[in-house]
């Protein structure tokens, strides 16, 4: 293997991670303009799904299909599947971009190629780490992960400004742009990448993709639908559908596991998860995953609906600026991830990947005494260093698990790491916006029905409009809507004197209204994502006795990587490491 090949390899696969996560949140800042270019008003009750599918589809995708995906490259290649993941990606980007209807139509149109476009993404993301720890020998590969996985997360925050410029411009620009840079990646994937990689023929275990693809499904569609009021309720868990959803996601995934412990060749090894490294570090992402994922949401919604709005800036251009004022996060990120891995190289992953954690829970627990209306300044740095341990955590994690695993494993490695990640990302958003509606329901109806009586809105209105669920004035927040005249909406403006009507609809009175009730639910929400960097911090930090078989498994291929000799063919039977331990 030639020194070249291996930066060849980073950098492509980075751009295949950048590309793919930045399309995880272009969309998410982009919705007032998509929904708009589609003709379609997202806040309408009927409507809310194609909101919530328009948020979740994605990243519930990527969740479900990328252990598979990367079993796929174990056993076919894991640069044939990398390589078809930037093809299709490129391709969906052309196809998202001429949607032709407008409406519901549109929107399932959208809906639908991205679910396609999140197969590619899966594929690029299930194989990616995979084949830098096939290029890499065992003391550079923190430093290479590090590179490509913080290049990963911070895509998800650079999709926030670059979808906020774009959508201003034209809403179907974000989808353009990836254009010229996925059929500039696929063919540069194509010419330059080569599978070094050890690869075994096997099955595709069929019925552990179907209960594991259906069940997470359920559990994780289900979570994010509880969002929803039901029933006269703020939030939909008393629904039928979600609770069947809960049970029988949760049934079918208990089935999984027992396929898995059956089947000859596994999607999902359960024996990877006696090493103790393989095991914390996918906790510790997972959980750190929810915490970053909530943060995400809530920062976006503290920004547009109270920050932005009392410092000038009209609802229509905060989703813009939201995303610019969080730039410090990003650079946070970027800033730490190459220093990491290089520094944990040398002296050992686990103390930076739990001491990112750590310091992800101090941020949020500075950021719990910063008030609604804070000093820029105070928030970025909180932000940057929150930024700065997730960059801290996330390559020392990435390479822990990928170097605890047997090499022909690592592609189903990296898959399931990815999946745990990526369903982290979608059950904050179920979970988050649970915890913040919870927070609201117990003083936001209060508050909003005096508010809006003092200001001449008739008792019966204003008992009504305070009466509607939380979620409803989170959801106008978090898309750049100003809420009041939303809620009010002209015909009872029509009807106040205009003093009246404008202040009710200017850019003050709604984030004094709700910064109280609001810091409530940031509250529980903090603290919820405080306990589970604490507790991802102590997963980190899992660590064997003694060195297990499957380390010396490990411990091999990384000499044959040392050597510069990387088998293209099967390793027969009789030549297998674990034959001879």
């Amino acid at each position: 293997m030639t020194d070249r090949y291996k930066w060849v390899a980073l950098s492509n696969t980075t751009l295949g991670m950048l590309i793919a996560t930045i399309n995880s949140s272009i969309v998410l800042i982009s919705l007032p303009a998509i929904f708009n270019g589609v003709d379609l008003d997202p806040l309408l009750p009927g409507n809310v799904s194609y909101l919530l599918w328009m948020l979740m589809g994605y990243m519930l995708v990527t969740a479900v299909l990328v252990v598979t995906l990367g079993r796929l490259g174990d056993i076919y290649g894991r640069v044939r599947i990398y390589n078809l993941g930037f093809a299709i990606f490129a391709a969906t980007s052309v196809i998202l971009s001429l949607d032709p209807f407008t409406g519901g139509k549109g929107a399932l149109w959208l809906i639908g190629w991205r679910v396609v476009q999140a197969i590619g993404g899966a594929m690029l993301m299930a194989n990616s780490a995979a084949i830098i720890t096939d290029a890499f020998p065992a003391a550079q590969r923190g430093m290479a992960l590090g590179i490509n996985i913080v290049a990963a997360i911070a895509g998800s925050f650079i999709g926030l400004v670059l979808g906020g410029v774009l959508a201003e411009w034209n809403w179907r620009s974000i989808f353009w742009v990836n254009v010229p840079i996925g059929v500039a990646g696929t063919i540069w994937a194509y010419k330059s990448l080569r599978d070094n990689g050890v690869r075994r023929p096997g099955k595709i275990d069929w019925w552990g993709n179907l209960t594991f693809a259906a069940g997470l499904t359920a559990v994780l569609a289900a979570i994010t639908y509880g969002i929803q009021p039901y029933g006269g309720h703020s939030m939909g868990w008393t629904n039928p559908w979600i609770v069947a959803g809960l049970a029988g996601g949760a049934l079918l995934l208990v089935a999984f596991g027992v396929i898995e412990a059956k089947v000859a060749e596994p999607m999902f090894p359960l024996r990877l998860f006696r090493i103790p490294a393989f095991t914390g570090g996918n906790a510790a992402s997972l959980l750190g995953s929810i915490a970053r994922g909530g943060l995400q949401f809530m920062l976006i919604i503290w920004l547009q609906g109270i920050w932005l709005p009392l410092h000038g800036y009209d609802y229509e251009q905060t989703p813009l600026w939201a995303g610019i004022y969080l730039l410090p996060l990003t650079v946070g990120f970027l800033a730490a991830g190459p220093l990491s891995g290089f520094l944990s190289d040398r002296f050992g992953p686990r103390p930076f990947a739990a001491g990112g954690l750590l310091l992800m829970s101090a941020s949020f627990a500075a950021l719990l005494l910063v008030p609604t209306n804070f000093h820029y300044g105070v928030f970025a740095l909180l932000v940057f260093l929150n930024g700065f341990g997730g960059g801290l955590f996330s390559a020392p994690n990435t390479a822990l698990i990928m170097s605890s695993v047997p090499a022909h494993l690592r592609g189903v490695a990296s898959g399931m790491r990815a999946t745990f990640q990526n369903a982290g990302m979608v059950l904050s958003i179920g979970v988050f916006f649970s915890l913040m509606v919870a927070g609201l329901s117990g003083s936001l109806p209060s508050t909003l029905d005096s508010g809006l009586t003092a200001q001449g809105v008739p008792p019966e209105a204003a008992h009504t409009i305070a009466s509607l669920p939380p979620v409803g004035t989170l959801f106008a927040a978090f898309l750049g809507y100003n809420p009041i005249q939303e809620l009010l909406g002209p015909q009872i403006l029509g009807q106040l004197p205009p003093a009246n009507a404008a202040t009710l609809t200017d850019r003050q009175f709604f984030p004094d209204l709700i910064a109280g009730p609001f810091h409530d639910g940031l509250v529980v929400v903090f603290w919820l994502a405080i306990v589970m960097g604490i507790l991802g911090a102590a997963a980190s930090m899992v660590s064997p006795r003694t060195q297990p078989a499957t380390d010396l498994v490990t411990r091999e291929s990384e000499l044959i990587d040392e050597l510069g000799v990387q088998p293209l063919t099967p390793i027969p039977a009789s030549a297998e490491p674990s034959r001879r331990d």
